[in-house]
């Protein structure tokens, strides 16, 4: 079933032409919506089913500093500022606060792992707290068992999925922007090599900048334009618990993680469980995988044959004149894993006690797009006008206003925050394309 999302109106007018189009309604588009539209820029942001619908709301919530890859870090510290910012903005509230992110663990080799992660980013200015045994104990004393210890992440913080993107789209439209759902954008216009026009199923919208930020589509889209962007998904699933149960507002421990709901209930999952369903474009781009998939073999499981039938990973080609694979899945929603579903929900009971007598909510799935280093893929491409913002990996959701920000920038000539190099796509042009994040 689909995950809990407020649902909002949007502009019924789609305009003949914009500054710049965004392409996908999930926390991504959305941000780069509205820092272009903050900017003044006449920004038109097309979501082919509802704003945050797919994986912008499926997702833990949280926003973190810690164990980010270093090369998402700067952007994962500007975005809790712009994170803390919004409510003040927009006038409405995302759900945002730092509560601060508590892992636990009986493992001394992971603890050795978040030391060295916090010795990294003690240099850029991130404060992280090693906790030896009597802190993790105190800390998790709700789990009610001994820890050999943990990290505790004062900064950070969580927000609500279910209305971080409908409240951003809100704020696009009012700085000036304008939003459209149930609009899905079928392909692009070019002349001289270069972007002049995004078709959509409802007409055309004349711009020279257009900013993909599809999500598990991105791919596909790009394919369209002969562009090559290796991109795989993978199915995670998670649930929601009743309210009334007392405990940390945000755990993280190997068995099982849990983030305080704004109802008072949970949302449980299991940190890097997810099943591989194979599509044409997994099989496309496997080998650029093999090292990710080879690393995570524990916790990716294969799937069945839902992915294929979706059509986000299709290697097809289709026409702009008549439906697309975007309007036949407005919405993915997969299936959750059951059997997952079930282990997550045992684990959670055995970590909180109170949790073993909780209704469950909800249950669901979503598709997590990655690149082969886990890290996003962010810069213009090959076609002129054409800027890719994708692959982000499991981690969009917290990063999502510092990469909307950027973005804008980049767009607009401005210098961004954070030199956007080391995330440009041309670095999966060779073999060499770096290091699977570690975190």
């Amino acid at each position: 079933m689909p995950a809990p999302l407020m649902k909002i109106d949007t502009s019924p007018q789609l305009p003949s032409a914009a500054e710049v189009v965004v392409i996908g309604g999930g926390i991504i588009g959305c941000s780069t919506a509205y820092y272009l539209a903050r900017k003044g820029v006449d920004v038109a942001l097309l979501e082919k089913g509802q704003v945050g619908a797919e994986q912008s709301s499926r997702n833990w919530g949280w926003c973190r500093q810690q164990n980010r890859d270093e090369r998402e870090l700067p952007m994962a510290t500007r975005s809790l500022d712009l994170w803390a910012a919004l409510a003040g903005e927009i006038g409405q509230d995302p759900g945002f606060r730092r509560c601060g992110l508590l892992y636990l663990s009986n493992s001394e080799e992971e603890i050795a792992g978040w030391a060295r992660w916090r010795d990294m980013a003690r240099g850029m200015g991130v404060v992280s707290h090693v906790l030896d045994a009597d802190e993790a104990a105190r800390r998790g004393v709700a789990t009610g068992r001994k820890w050999r210890g943990g990290v505790f992440s004062p900064d950070d913080g969580i927000a609500d999925p279910e209305r971080a993107c409908p409240v951003i789209a809100r704020g696009v439209i009012a700085a000036g922007g304008t939003v459209h759902q149930n609009c899905a954008a079928r392909g692009l216009e070019t002349e001289a090599g270069h972007v002049s026009a995004v078709v959509t199923e409802h007409g055309t919208i004349r711009t020279k900048i257009v900013v993909m930020a599809g999500g598990a589509w991105a791919s596909s889209f790009c394919h369209q334009q002969g562009i090559n962007f290796p991109q795989a998904s993978v199915r995670s699933s998670i649930m929601s618990i009743s309210g009334g149960i007392s405990g940390p507002d945000a755990l993280h421990t190997g068995p099982v993680s849990l983030t305080r709901r704004g109802d008072g209930g949970y949302t449980l999952a299991i940190s890097g469980n997810a099943r591989v369903d194979p599509t044409p474009q997994q099989i496309r781009y496997a080998k650029h995988f093999v090292p990710m998939f080879a690393k995570r073999w524990r916790v990716l499981r294969p799937g069945g044959l839902e992915g294929w039938r979706s059509g986000h990973e299709t290697r097809a080609r289709w026409a702009l004149d008549r439906e697309t694979p975007m309007e036949r899945m407005r919405v993915l929603d997969p299936r959750p894993d059951t059997a997952t579903i079930g282990v997550t929900l045992r684990r959670a009971g055995e970590l909180l006690p109170d949790i073993a007598g909780a209704t469950v909510r909800h249950s669901w799935a979503g598709y997590i797009d990655s690149t082969p280093d886990g890290v996003p893929a962010i810069g213009e491409t090959s076609l002129g006008g054409l800027v890719l913002a994708a692959g982000f990996s499991g981690h969009g959701f917290g990063i999502g206003p510092g990469a909307g920000e950027m973005i804008a920038d980049m767009v607009t000539g401005a210098k961004p925050f954070l030199d956007p190099s080391p995330y440009h796509p041309d670095r999966f042009a060779s073999s060499s394309w770096g290091k699977v994040s570690d975190f």
